[in-house]
Formats: C-alpha cells, sequence, structure tokens
C-alpha cells in the first residue's frame, strides 16, 4: 500500500475484510487509468488539429466529463471498500502499468489512432478486473461492467473515424 495511511479495519456488509481490501486494491488500479485518461483526452483535445478538428474537439469534452465521473465513483468506491483512494499524479505515474501518451499537437487521425489504442488498453484491463472482482464483490463488478460498456461505446465513436467501408482499422501515426 502506497503511503503512510493503514487501512480501515472495516469494509462492506457481507464481505470479510480481506475481500473488501482486495477489491479496493483492484480498483484504485482502475483509478489510476481512469484519472490518466480523462488527461489524455483532455490533452487530445487541446492538441487535435487538421481536417474534422471540430468534430473530434467537440467529441472529447464528453468522454472528458464522463471518465471523470467515473474516476469520482470509482474512487468513492474504493473508500467505502475501506482503503483510501490514491488520486495523486506522483501516485498514478509511480504504479500505472502503462506507457505516457507521447502525442502532443497532430492531426486528427493521429490522435485519434493513438487513443485508440489508449482505450485498448484501459478496457482490456478493465475486463480482467471485472473477472477478478466479479468473484468477491458484485457492486464493484455492477460498476466496472457498466464503465466499460460506456468505455466501449466511446472507442466505437474513435473508430468511425478509422474504419473503411469493409470493417478494417487504418491506425495512423
Amino acid at each position: 500500500m502506497a503511503g503512510n495511511e493503514s487501512p480501515a479495519k472495516y469494509t462492506v456488509p457481507g464481505l470479510e475484510v480481506e475481500d473488501g481490501h482486495r477489491v479496493a486494491e483492484l480498483l484504485q488500479m482502475r483509478l489510476h487509468a481512469l484519472n490518466d485518461l480523462a488527461l489524455t483526452l483532455k490533452h487530445a483535445h487541446w492538441n487535435v488539429v487538421g481536417p474534422n478538428f471540430i468534430a473530434v474537439h467537440e467529441m472529447l469534452d464528453p468522454q472528458v466529463d464522463t471518465v471523470r465521473g467515473f474516476v469520482d465513483e470509482t474512487a468513492e468506491r474504493v473508500a467505502t471498500m475501506g482503503l483510501s483512494p490514491k488520486g495523486t499524479p506522483g501516485t498514478i505515474t509511480s504504479e500505472r502499468t502503462w506507457e505516457d501518451y507521447t502525442v502532443g499537437r497532430a492531426d486528427t487521425l493521429t490522435h485519434i489512432s493513438a487513443l485508440d489504442k489508449v482505450y485498448d488498453g484501459v478496457i482490456a484491463d478493465h475486463r480482467n478486473a471485472i473477472d477478478e472482482v466479479g468473484k468477491l464483490d458484485p457492486m464493484a463488478e455492477d460498476l466496472l461492467v457498466a464503465q466499460t460498456r460506456e468505455l466501449e461505446l466511446f472507442q466505437w465513436f474513435l473508430r468511425s473515424f478509422l474504419s473503411t467501408a469493409t470493417g478494417e482499422l487504418k491506425h495512423q501515426g
């Protein structure tokens, strides 16, 4: 556990403390990913240029807002389970298991291609967490399922820019 805080001696009713804290640890990694995703989406929103600029620029803001909501609900579930949620930039960067987003000012297809890959990782990790969390806490599982459904929809929006008529994805950059 990061920091000097000790975990609470409780969790939600009906779960053993160890199981509740394990769920919170899994959710903590999802919290890191969601915080990172919200910042990455906003970064792309500020740095996208070129054809279809306004469509992409305006498409990303609702995604940012929704993901920020996911951040809050995930952090609150971590706290409910008896651990202290960590949302500081240093903790996110020291504990994450993925590379930083490296695209700066770039055209729409370059950002969309890079964001598609970001969504690949976040969604795959959410699905893995669903499998593990679902064995312990159906409420946390439900939270992650709902988030994943929305994240997959957002990825589909991005992929509409990358898809050919035959259903192939054409990544750029």
